[in-house]
């Protein structure tokens, strides 16, 4: 490596930021310039851009026009640090800094080199509540720079791991979503019955099956009860122990313990109704993360549901809590909460009158048992293997990481 040399980049090469024409100028814009912004750089080539400019646009204005094989990185925003190699001569606006290509480097090694550093480029970051570079960090950042003969060496090395690399993780990617797909359809199969009874045909209710409604598997009266008006559990209320308010997040993570707010014996007692007792179950009822579920274990905290959750008590004469959580779960069961829930901007759960009214495949009893164990034998294969191909997606990350650094000390050819 004695003919390697570190040099900042503004020692080796020019660059510039870019600009944006005035949106307020029609003539400026709808031209035939293409013109891109920092959110367009995704760490790969760039052959087409969303907006394009007019020759006027660009005369009168900080926009740049780059020549193609341009190395681009992003200044600001979420895509801080972010790369792409210009496919075609274009602009840019001015949350973009070009380094524009000469002789003395390769446009791909530089790219790659800078993918490698960018960990040190975000650490060099300006600002907090929304970190950026600037065009003075990317001229002062330093990197190694082989002969150019060396570089497409490298370069082509580098793309041939890579891409081996990269086969492997759609493989892999491609192995996660077959099982995703196969942990629904085992699911499914669970609650028309044809996961214990093979002959079952589409659309046909199992012998001894019974297609009820909620309101028929929960207990009377208590079975399904919203959480109180929020004003009902206020902060002025929190005490340091007693208690326990069980809140969204509980149902949200599939979490019972979490959480650290509580009542006292007085307050408890005016919530008496929305009080939890162990394997209640617990509903999500807002947002994205309406109809997530928590079952309460038998070393539960005693304490009350907030306004955000649902309570729900089965018959257990009719309805094991596996079983109910399973269904529950199932992509079918929740296409029907969201389908019935109240809201635009926030999905709410459909009132407890309309909810009663959901219906759900009920088997014998002896069946739910022996449904419960073949999905949990069949679902703990699946997340073992979730589990390996996760590690392995991690594994290849580290690797592209470690070839990357091999590349530029100069082990890699």
């Amino acid at each position: 490596m004695n003919d390697w040399r570190s040099l900042k980049i503004s020692e080796f090469a020019n660059t510039q930021s870019g600009g944006t024409p005035s949106t307020t100028r029609n003539d400026y814009w709808d031209g035939n310039i293409p013109w891109i912004n920092s959110g367009e750089l995704k760490d790969c080539t760039i052959t087409k851009a969303s907006k394009y400019i007019t020759e006027l646009g660009l005369a009168n204005s900080s926009a740049r026009l780059f020549p193609k094989n341009s190395v681009v990185i992003a200044l600001t925003g979420a895509t801080t640090a972010k790369l792409g190699i210009l496919g075609l001569e274009t602009s840019t606006n001015q949350s973009v800094t070009g380094i524009i290509p000469n002789k003395d480097f390769d446009s791909k090694f530089l790219f790659y080199q800078l993918f490698s550093l960018r960990e040190e480029i975000l650490s060099k970051s300006l600002g907090t509540a929304q970190p950026h570079i600037n065009k003075r960090i990317v001229d002062e950042l330093v990197v190694k720079l082989p002969p150019i003969k060396e570089q497409l060496a490298i370069v082509s090395k580098l793309e041939e791991l890579l891409s081996d690399l990269e086969n492997g993780k759609q493989q892999l990617q491609t192995a996660q979503q077959q099982l995703k797909i196969y942990r629904q359809s085992l699911l499914k199969w669970a609650f028309e019955g044809r996961l214990t009874n093979t002959s079952v045909k589409d659309g046909q209710l199992p012998e001894g099956w019974e297609l009820l409604k909620l309101k028929d598997i929960t207990l009377d009266k208590e079975g399904l009860r919203r959480g109180p008006f929020g004003s009902a559990i206020k902060k002025e209320f929190f005490v340091a122990e007693g208690y326990k308010v069980y809140e969204q997040g509980n149902a949200i993570n599939n979490d019972p313990y979490r959480g650290k707010y509580f009542i006292n014996e007085q307050k408890y007692q005016d919530l008496i109704n929305f009080k939890v007792i162990p394997s209640d179950l617990i509903v999500s009822c807002s947002g994205v993360t309406l109809g997530r579920i928590c079952e309460l274990p038998f070393d539960a905290k005693p304490g009350v549901i907030n306004q955000a959750l649902l309570r729900i008590r089965l018959k257990k004469d009719v309805i094991l809590n596996q079983y109910f959580v399973f269904q529950f779960r199932g992509a079918f069961f929740q296409k029907k909460i969201f389908d019935q829930s109240q809201g635009t901007a926030m999905q709410n759960l459909v009132g407890i009158k309309d909810f009663k009214e959901i219906e759900m495949l009920i088997p014998p009893i002896e069946e739910q048992i022996l449904i419960i164990q073949t999905l949990e034998s069949k679902l703990t294969v699946c997340y073992k293997i979730e589990g390996t191909i996760t590690q392995s997606l991690l594994q290849a990350e580290t690797l592209k990481q470690s070839i990357l650094k091999s590349a530029f000390e100069g082990r890699l050819v």
